[in-house]
């Protein structure tokens, strides 16, 4: 299978951040639109398409990122990525090979990966047999920070669709490095505060029992959330969010990172 790489490499031109090299080979394309957001933010934004709608059959995509000292860079990639199933003895598959960051110490990093069931309002729901989502960060000396992966695996007597009952999103939120302190604490604070409240309301019934009457139905609340420190003195957080809708997601996500406006010029999902 032929690898199809990108290679982007952001430095520091006259002050500002600045993509220097750029390049990209079908089905993958870089844009670095020439300004977003407010014009004294030094920040530069990265948009990666895959052309065609999404990954196909026999795609195999690699990319590598290297951004210069005192530099901010902001990657977004499409907001559906979709995997095109082939019907009888034929075999479409997305792998998502493990995302690898290596930081300096007063380097910050923000991840935000997120995957939802498909268009579950069709009846779409977790549809394929294997996902596996891996993110590594490291620090300097080789030094694992954070080592990370998500599984879903088609298994019996119960697969994916049963195990997840109702929720039809999952996403992780990564959030790291000494300038990103105060979104850190404010992000822990307000999932704090949101579980609590989600506690003290009723929850949305998502489902039942089996072999049980009403009054012994599970009640689940329609959006979960967790947070936790890593890393050496606690530099990161991490949020992992369950959802049964994609909007409550996009909504939490607009909060808890509107904090970030200042460094990226934009708030992030606004």
């Amino acid at each position: 299978m032929e690898m199809e790489k990108g290679k982007v490499v952001v430095e520091k031109v006259r002050g500002k951040s600045t993509v220097i090299r750029s390049f990209s080979k079908y089905p993958l394309k870089f844009i670095t639109p020439r300004k977003v957001g407010s014009s004294i933010t030094d920040a530069v934004w990265i948009y990666s398409l895959t052309y065609g709608g999404g990954i196909v059959s026999g795609d195999s995509i690699s990319v590598e990122f290297t951004i210069g000292d005192g530099c901010t860079a902001v990657l977004t990639t499409q907001s559906s990525t979709k995997v095109y199933k082939s019907l009888g003895s034929k075999c479409s598959e997305q792998v998502l090979e493990k995302q690898v960051f290596r930081v300096v110490s007063d380097s910050s990093l923000v991840i935000v990966d997120w995957f939802t069931s498909g268009r579950h309002e069709s009846g779409e729901k977790w549809d394929f047999e294997l996902y596996r989502s891996s993110n590594c960060i490291f620090a300097e000396g080789n030094q694992p920070v954070f080592l990370d992966t998500v599984l879903l695996e088609q298994s019996s007597p119960v697969d994916i669709a049963e195990r997840m009952h109702e929720y039809q999103v999952i996403a992780m939120v990564l959030i790291y490095g000494p300038k990103l302190k105060h979104v850190q604490d404010q992000v822990q604070e307000n999932v704090k505060r949101l579980m609590s409240q989600q506690l003290q309301i009723p929850s949305t019934r998502l489902g039942c029992c089996a072999k049980t009457n009403s009054d012994n139905c599970l009640v689940r609340p329609a959006f979960i959330a967790s947070c936790s420190a890593f890393g050496p003195k606690g530099m990161g957080v991490v949020v992992r969010v369950a959802s049964t809708t994609t909007e409550a997601v996009y909504r939490f996500l607009h909060h808890q990172l509107a904090g970030m406006e200042p460094l990226l010029g934009v708030s992030p999902y606004s």
